[in-house]
């Protein structure tokens, strides 16, 4: 158990969260959710000791063990992956590596032999023998293979080290599993590995995560930092999200109601107070008035931009037609081979699988890559807007102001025109001003989906749209899609975003594809039918 008791946390003169009383049990998972700059990590890094509080204090028994996930993937560049894994349950690591020195020795004496035996008994006891095997089961089950336990971190791609990170994190049962931001990085095979694997966890996990499927599947309670306060709530993401809106409905209806009985008794006022024979009227209406009272609205941190998309004309009835496609890598590894798919009025499509082979070949039909073989062709009436996967060709080195930058992709260049566009992507004020080249990863994503809706296009293709964006934002791009009337190519790592827009999935394999009409859902449904055959 983990145990909060007035809890207080100033950054400078900002005060992030205060008078904080929270209890975190065994057999639950706790989301901790917040707008960019709320306090999540920082909440975090409290719980695990990291940071001091500025008042109050946490308790958490000594005898408990705690597991948080590093963000460094540099730090075990020398270890091997194993080593790597294993040493995620610091005390059965420490053992293992003492006992290896002890060995190693020319001279053993007995007093070495005391220690080993010592060591060996504690070593059983922490199921040390099977520590391989567990390592093991951890690395495949988030889709690495076996063989990688004995190379080196160093060797390892970026997508890589994020799986073994977690599977260090996710090791030995510790009592208490803190987690931030887990699904980063994560293919949707990996995310939903990691689902199962909350869901009949024993301990306490505490989670920071943007991925609302996510959120729904594993938390049991949602802890929601706003106000410059923390609350906890029972339910999982949807739950409370629901009520949120529920509460604040209710509470604008209750100001309305109030607003409209002062301006009532402000009439009444105004009209009689001059009046002798109405005087006690208006004076016990001033009374009642005084003690009328507007409950404002909580000035919460929460803010939603506004994404959405229109058409400067309709598509015509050829939209894309891709025949015997292929791409491989620069050392000759097959992306895809011999693709062949039309896309139709209305589709919107989610690609899946082989995230390298969906990045080329967005890049293929953008005209920014060459395919190895086969060709596409875009109808004559298609116009399209792309959000590519990586951005830095549009903001590295560019010294433009978020003003000028827009200005270079609008048809309306007056400054009123583009301050209101960029007002409903939340750049307001001396924002606008700012330099595009030190922009945050989330603020570069705004500005590329402001980017995309000046052009009117009626074809998108967006490749992986949600990263770096916050719950609010990815709601804003979930919206955006949904109502969008045109045609979608859509790779996310965001379940709910590719569940609730796309209505056909299209899985890129090496030796091959399946071309899915249906949801998400009914797609993951099908494939698990598929493999029990």
């Amino acid at each position: 158990m983990i145990t909060v008791s007035g809890l207080s946390f100033h950054f400078g003169t900002q005060t992030l969260f205060k008078d904080v009383d929270l209890k975190f049990t065994p057999g639950n998972c706790y989301g901790i959710i917040g707008a960019n700059g709320a306090g999540k990590s920082t909440f975090l890094k409290l719980l695990c000791g990291e940071l001091e509080p500025s008042t109050g204090e946490i308790s958490i028994p000594d005898t408990v063990r705690m597991s948080v996930l590093r963000q460094d993937h540099f730090a075990f560049d020398d270890m091997t992956v194993l080593e790597t894994v294993i040493s995620g349950n610091e005390r059965l690591y420490e053992i293992q590596k003492e006992k290896d020195a002890l060995y190693s020795k020319a001279d053993f004496t007995d007093e070495d032999g005391v220690r080993a035996s010592e060591l060996e008994a504690e070593f059983a006891e922490m199921n040390g023998w099977e520590a391989e095997s567990d390592a093991s089961k951890l690395i495949q089950g988030l889709g690495l293979s076996e063989d990688v336990l004995y190379t080196t971190m160093f060797s390892l791609k970026e997508s890589e080290k994020v799986k073994v990170l977690l599977a260090r994190a996710l090791f030995g049962n510790p009592d208490i599993i803190m987690l931030d931001e887990p699904t980063n990085g994560l293919d949707l095979d990996a995310v939903m590995w990691l689902e199962d694997f909350l869901s009949d966890y024993f301990g306490t996990v505490l989670v920071v995560s943007h991925d609302r499927h996510f959120l729904n599947d594993v938390c049991t309670n949602i802890v929601d930092i706003d106000y410059n306060g923390i609350k906890m709530y029972v339910g999982n993401y949807e739950f409370w999200y629901e009520s949120s809106q529920l509460i604040q409905r209710m509470i604008k209806q209750q100001n309305k109601r109030a607003e409209e009985k002062i301006k009532e008794l402000q009439t009444f006022i105004a009209r009689f107070s001059a009046n002798k024979s109405k005087s006690r009227q208006a004076t016990s209406r001033r009374k009642l008035l005084d003690k009328l009272s507007i409950e404002e609205l909580p000035a919460s941190s929460r803010r939603y931009p506004f994404i959405g998309f229109d058409m400067d004309r309709e598509a015509g009835k050829d939209i894309l037609t891709v025949k015997d496609l292929s791409a491989k890598t620069e050392d000759g590894t097959v992306l895809f081979d011999k693709l062949s798919f039309s896309v139709a009025h209305g589709d919107k499509i989610a690609f899946v699988g082989n995230e390298l082979a969906i990045t080329e070949l967005f890049r293929i039909l953008m005209e920014e890559s060459k395919p190895a073989a086969g060709e596409f062709k875009w109808g004559i009436s298609i116009t399209t807007s792309y959000f590519p996967h990586d951005n830095t060709a549009y903001f590295d080195g560019c010294k433009l102001s978020i003003l000028d930058w827009m200005r270079q992709y609008s048809k309306d260049q007056t400054e009123t025109y583009l301050r209101g566009f960029l007002g409903r992507m939340l750049f307001s004020n001396e924002s606008v001003f700012k330099p595009v080249n030190v922009l945050s990863g989330g603020e570069k994503v705004r500005c590329m989906f402001s980017r995309m809706m000046l052009f009117g296009s009626n074809v998108l293709l967006l490749d992986q749209p949600t990263d770096h964006l916050d719950l609010e934002s990815i709601s804003a791009v979930n919206h955006g899609l949904t109502n969008f009337r045109g045609n979608v190519l859509l790779a996310s790592h965001d379940y709910e975003l590719i569940n609730t827009v796309a209505n056909r999935i299209i899985e890129l394999r090496p030796d091959g594809c399946t071309d899915y009409s249906g949801t998400y859902d009914e797609f993951v449904e099908h494939k698990r039918k598929m493999n029990e055959r």
